[in-house]
Formats: structure tokens, C-alpha cells, sequence
């Protein structure tokens, strides 16, 4: 979840920012859209979800973003502390129905997120960066979903077994690692593909599994340069060839 919506006068356009599940579950109403990023901030499965991936008993983990800077006082157990770009989907409402789909984003991102503005960077024709937006919804650290940084093998094992009312935890990372490859040839996301690889090692544990996710987990390595990154990847592919 964690996502930003454009908050200025009702005379300009309202424009939601995803960067999580509203990149491959956009919000009603969408009049158009374009991919950008934003620059300075972390993406990171470090949001505790009760409501949507998670219960309260056996919370899931979604993403939120965190600013740079504060980012870094959790970069000890971050396996890429060097990202500063986070890519999403940037999507005009139309004007008719500002009103709904505000009250529907309040619903949907109700668990732990205030609001922040931020800017919104875009690549024009001639590979030029560009701000496209300025205010925009952002969860912060200082709300009591967040949970900081946790070891990808600690975070990957959590999201493989929770399940929560919108389905297993895994799915969303999933869904947002291929919705996130998709937007543009530029885009990426390293703590979002190796978190995705090592969960699909742990669905290739099972023998039912193992057999879907293997053929998967193995080109991920083979043609995802951050993944490739990561030195334990490069043993997963050496027990599995």
C-alpha cells in the first residue's frame, strides 16, 4: 500500500502517485497516466500490515517510503544502501468523481499513513528528468505500522507464509516486482527483485512448488542484473542448476 495523492486546490488536477499495490490495482477513475520516480526516497517492505496482507495476529509486510537520510539510519541490516530512486505510476482522475475516489484512498490507506508532499520526477523524448508533481500522500516512519528494517531472509520468510484478507503476502510482492519491470526500460527496484527472488526460493522448498518457480527463480537470476548483485543469489543458482 503506501501510496501519494497530488493535494492542491480543487481547480488542479488530481493526480495519485503508486508506488505500491495501486501500480498493478489502480484507483477508479483514472483519466490517464505516465511512469516517474522519485528521487531521495527508499522503497521498503518495512510497513506492518493487519488489514489487506496481514492480520493483527500474523501481520503481512507492504511497502512504504522512507526518506533517504532516514533511511540510512537502518542501513546496517540493508542489503542495498546506496538506492535513491523509487518508480511508480502517476494517475490524473477525472474531476467528476475527486471526491469518491479521495474517500476511497482514505479507506484503502488507512492503516498507519499521514500525510507529506514530495516531488514527482518524470523523462521526457529527449531523456531529460523533469518534475511532473509536487504534493503527494506519503506513509511515514513515524506512524505504528512502520517497522524498520529487517534481513531479507527474516522478511522474505514473513511474506511467503502471511495471508491476509486481499491474499497472500507474496502475491503483492510479486505482482509489484512485475508491475515495477514494467514501466519503464529505466526503472528498477534492487531490494524489491532480491526480496522476490529469495521468497520464490522458499516456494522452490516444496516439491509442489519447486517445480513452477525453479524455471522462474532461475531466469531472475540469469537476466536480472540486481538480482545477480547479491552473492547469495549466485549460490541459489549454483544448488539449483
Amino acid at each position: 500500500m503506501g501510496e501519494n495523492v497530488h493535494d492542491t486546490a480543487s481547480s488542479s488536477p488530481f493526480i495519485v502517485f503508486g508506488y505500491g499495490s495501486l501500480i498493478f490495482k489502480p484507483p477508479p477513475h483514472v483519466i490517464s497516466q505516465v511512469p516517474g520516480f522519485l528521487k531521495g526516497y527508499v522503497r521498503r517492505f518495512a510497513q506492518s500490515s493487519h488489514d489487506h496482507r496481514g492480520t493483527p495476529e500474523n501481520p503481512g509486510r507492504v511497502v512504504t517510503l522512507v526518506h533517504k537520510e532516514e533511511w540510512d539510519l537502518f542501513s546496517g541490516a540493508d542489503a542495498f544502501p546506496d538506492d535513491d530512486t523509487v518508480w511508480g505510476v502517476a494517475y490524473t482522475i477525472d474531476p467528476a468523481y475527486e471526491a469518491e475516489v479521495r474517500d476511497y484512498l482514505d479507506y484503502r490507506e488507512k492503516d498507519g499513513y499521514t500525510m507529506e508532499t514530495l516531488d514527482i520526477h518524470g523523462i521526457d523524448d529527449k531523456r531529460h528528468e523533469k518534475i511532473i508533481i509536487h504534493n503527494c500522500y506519503v506513509g511515514r516512519n513515524d506512524n505504528p505500522s512502520f517497522v524498520g528494517a529487517e534481513p531479507l531472509e527474516e522478511l522474505a520468510d514473513r511474506i511467503w507464509r502471511t495471508v491476509g484478507p486481499s491474499g497472500p503476502n507474496k502475491d503483492y510482492l510479486y505482482k509489484l516486482a512485475e508491475s515495477v519491470r514494467e514501466l519503464s526500460p529505466d526503472s528498477y527496484d534492487s531490494h524489491l527483485y532480491a526480496l522476490e527472488v529469495h521468497t520464490i526460493h522458499l516456494s522452490a522448498t516444496t516439491t509442489a512448488d519447486r517445480i513452477k518457480t525453479v524455471p522462474i527463480l532461475i531466469y531472475l537470476l540469469l537476466h536480472d542484473h540486481t538480482a545477480q548483485q547479491n552473492p547469495a543469489n549466485n549460490a541459489m543458482i549454483t544448488n539449483y542448476i
